[in-house]
């Protein structure tokens, strides 16, 4: 009998929790906070088009800002509008945590990742990254993924659980400025130090061109279409990643006409 009566106490007392105004509360609370985040992620945008300079820091303010507001925003909801029992909330934790556990073990670990990925940095948002064959720039880094746009313009969505086990290079690792490699193929008998005095000339009057870094060259002795040839690798810095392949288009181009125009031998194949 006593078993019968705490069931039925149990029963009212969780009725009296998810009551329909307590649902209706729960809705719209959750339709706040999500166009709470809406709204910022909006305001953020604005914000970079007018500080261009400072894109890396807001983006970042923004993806911590919107973690806090789901994460503290939903648990504050749930506790400040059901204000259940402490028996029911003990009882309701426990056992969402071990059917999450097993059903959601997956999303938990991109999600526990997520929060390993603000705090140990591997890469920030607006990153060049490098992740297996993918390659482009950090747009944000979400609950449970990361989203990236390749130089196609394409969006790429990666589970936050595999930057935790697999290898990832970033190119300018939070900076504005970024190394750009761009390499030109020489003939063994060439001028050389013509040619590195012409690209050099080409790379610091590129208007993409960043100056406070230096700009560096080195020389190769490579195979190119069955003949040997010389690869003068010119490293030099962009004032801004999104401006990563016209910097580099911008050299070949004029670099390939001034080496044209100035006789600098380039390697041919051999014909048999």
């Amino acid at each position: 009998m006593n078993d019968t009566n705490g069931l039925v106490s149990g029963i009212l007392s969780v009725a009296d929790v998810f009551n329909i105004y307590a649902i209706l509360l729960l809705i719209l609370g959750g339709f706040f906070i999500w166009a709470l985040t809406v709204a910022l992620n909006n305001g953020s945008k604005r914000l970079m088009e007018k500080i261009p300079a400072r894109r890396f820091l807001i983006l970042q303010i923004s993806t911590l800002t919107t973690f806090a507001l789901y994460i503290f925003g939903t648990i504050g909801l749930v506790v400040g509008v059901l204000q259940p029992p402490q028996e029911l909330l003990f009882a309701a934790a426990g056992s969402i945590a071990v059917a999450l556990g097993f059903a959601l073990k997956d999303v938990v670990a991109s999600l526990v990742a997520g929060i390993l990925l603000l705090f140990d940095r591997p890469f920030r948002v607006g990153d060049r990254v490098s992740f297996g064959d993918t390659y482009g720039e950090i747009v944000s880094i979400g609950l449970r993924t990361v989203r990236l746009v390749t130089l196609d313009d394409n969006l790429v969505t990666i589970p936050n659980s595999r930057f935790i086990t697999d290898v990832v290079s970033s190119g300018n690792a939070g900076e504005l400025d970024m190394m750009v490699v761009t390499d030109f193929n020489l003939a063994l008998d060439a001028d050389l130090a013509t040619a590195q005095t012409l690209i050099e000339e080409v790379v610091v009057t590129s208007r993409y061109a960043y100056l406070k870094k230096p700009v560096s060259f080195t020389l190769e002795e490579i195979e190119v279409a069955h003949t040997l040839a010389i690869r003068l690798r010119t490293k030099a810095y962009v004032l801004d990643v999104r401006y990563e392949k016209a910097f580099q288009s911008d050299i070949v181009l004029r670099g390939t006409a001034l080496l044209q125009k100035h006789g600098i031998a380039r390697p041919k194949p051999v014909v048999s």
